[in-house]
């Protein structure tokens, strides 16, 4: 499984919170987060950060991009859909973009878009939410407490 997201995060509480996480999830599968540097010119951002995206990007994987626009999951729904992907043989790969969005080209390559709400998070805060939901999620799949 791999994450793959625009910008660096600099704030040490998240740092401590992505190493968290990262470290519960890797009990069930190995996470690979590829951090992306942000373009600061907006005319050229979208284009540039979506370039390089689609550079990480293999034939074989399954990929979910994070859009206010995407579908809504519970937290069931979405260990479900993990679950499917893991038994599908392909590698999951999450994508959350920059300040500026996703690229039409990124959004094309996408699997199945998915939305966390119609309201719009920090970047830094949105990786430490997403990799909380799947840790969640691998605990639901393996009937272990956390989830309530």
């Amino acid at each position: 499984m791999k994450i793959i997201c625009v910008g660096k995060i600099k704030e040490k509480f998240f740092v401590s919170a992505i190493e968290e996480y990262s470290k519960r999830i890797s009990k069930y599968t190995k996470l690979d987060i590829i951090e992306i540097s942000d373009e600061a010119d907006k005319t050229v951002a979208l284009k540039k950060e979506g370039e390089k995206i689609l550079s990480k990007i293999k034939d074989n994987d399954y990929v979910v991009t994070l859009e206010i626009e995407g579908n809504s999951l519970d937290s069931v729904e979405f260990a479900k859909k993990i679950d499917n992907n893991f038994n599908s043989n392909k590698n999951l790969t999450f994508v959350i973009g920059g300040s500026y969005g996703l690229d039409d080209l990124v959004k094309q390559r996408s699997d199945y878009k998915m939305s966390f709400s119609k309201l719009t998070f920090p970047h830094q805060m949105f990786r430490v939410m997403l990799l909380e939901q799947i840790y969640r999620a691998f605990k639901i799949n393996h009937n272990e407490n956390y989830h309530k």
